[in-house]
C-alpha cells in the first residue's frame, strides 16, 4: 500500500487566522483571510523504468503497475502455452494484486524480459523467497509469452537475470523448481547452467493438487563471464 501524507488542511501554522496578533483589538473580528488562488490538478510524469541489464536482443527491468495492460494481454494470448504449469494474472485486478506483492515485498523481485528492438514484453522472471545473511539465495519463477516462445529471448533474459542477481543484488544461489513434465522449462535452466540437485515430491500446490518438482540450482561461481551483457550497478 502507498504511504499516506498528512492532510495539509489539518496542519495549523502560527500564522493561521485562529491565532490573534498583539495588534488585534480585544473582541474585534479577525480579518477574513484572502481567498486562495485556484490551482488545477498537478500531473507528474512517472519516470521511465530503468533497464537493469542489457543484452544483444533483450533488456530486463523491474515490473511496474503500468505494465498491467500489456502483461495481461500477453498472458491471455499464452494460455495454451502456460497451462497446466503456470497461471499468471490475466485480468486487471489479478495483475494489480500480483504486482503489489512483487513490488511491496522486499523478499521478491519482479522482473520483465523485453525484446530490445521493439520494447515488447517477451516474458517475466521473478526472484522469490530472497534470503540474505549466510544463505544469500532465492527461488525463480518465470514464463514466456507466446509471441516470444522458441526465439531464444527468454534464454538471454535468464542470463541477464543471473548476472543481475549475482552482481548488484549480491545473491549467491538461485533455485528453479520445475515439474518433471515441463520439458521446455527444464531445457531453459539446463542451458543456463543450472544443475539438477534433487526431486521433491508434493512440493507445490498447483491447479488443485500437490505437484512433484525437480530442483535445479545455480551458484555465482558456476556462472561464466559474458562480455556481451551490460549490468547496471546498484
Amino acid at each position: 500500500m502507498p504511504a499516506t501524507a498528512p492532510d495539509p488542511a489539518d496542519d495549523r501554522s502560527p500564522d493561521s487566522a485562529d491565532d490573534r496578533s498583539p495588534d488585534s483589538a480585544a473582541g474585534a473580528p479577525a480579518p477574513a483571510p484572502a481567498p486562495a488562488p485556484a490551482v488545477g490538478p498537478v500531473t507528474r510524469a512517472l519516470p521511465a523504468p530503468v533497464p537493469l541489464a542489457t543484452g544483444p536482443r533483450t533488456v530486463i527491468r523491474a515490473l511496474t503497475p503500468g505494465d498491467g495492460a500489456e502483461f495481461t494481454a500477453g498472458a491471455r494470448a499464452s494460455t495454451g502455452l502456460h497451462r497446466p504449469w503456470l497461471f499468471p494474472p490475466r485480468t486487471d485486478r489479478a495483475y494489480e494484486e500480483y504486482a503489489d506483492r512483487l513490488i511491496e515485498d522486499p523478499a521478491r523481485a519482479g522482473l520483465l524480459v523485453l525484446e530490445r528492438a521493439s520494447g515488447r514484453i517477451a516474458g517475466f522472471i521473478n526472484i522469490n523467497n530472497i534470503v540474505a545473511g549466510a544463505f544469500r539465495g532465492g527461488a525463480l519463477g518465470y514464463g514466456a509469452f507466446a509471441h516470444a516462445a522458441g526465439r531464444g529471448l527468454m534464454g538471454e533474459g535468464l542470463s541477464l537475470v543471473l548476472r543481475y542477481a549475482f552482481g548488484p543484488l549480491g545473491l549467491h544461489r538461485l533455485e528453479a523448481n520445475v515439474q518433471p513434465g515441463n520439458t521446455a522449462s527444464i531445457a531453459l535452466v539446463r542451458r543456463a547452467g543450472f544443475r539438477l540437485e534433487g526431486f521433491s515430491p508434493d512440493f507445490l500446490h498447483i491447479d488443485g493438487a500437490w505437484r512433484d518438482h525437480e530442483r535445479w540450482a545455480i551458484t555465482s561461481d558456476m556462472l561464466p563471464p559474458d562480455g556481451r551483457a551490460e549490468v547496471r550497478r546498484a
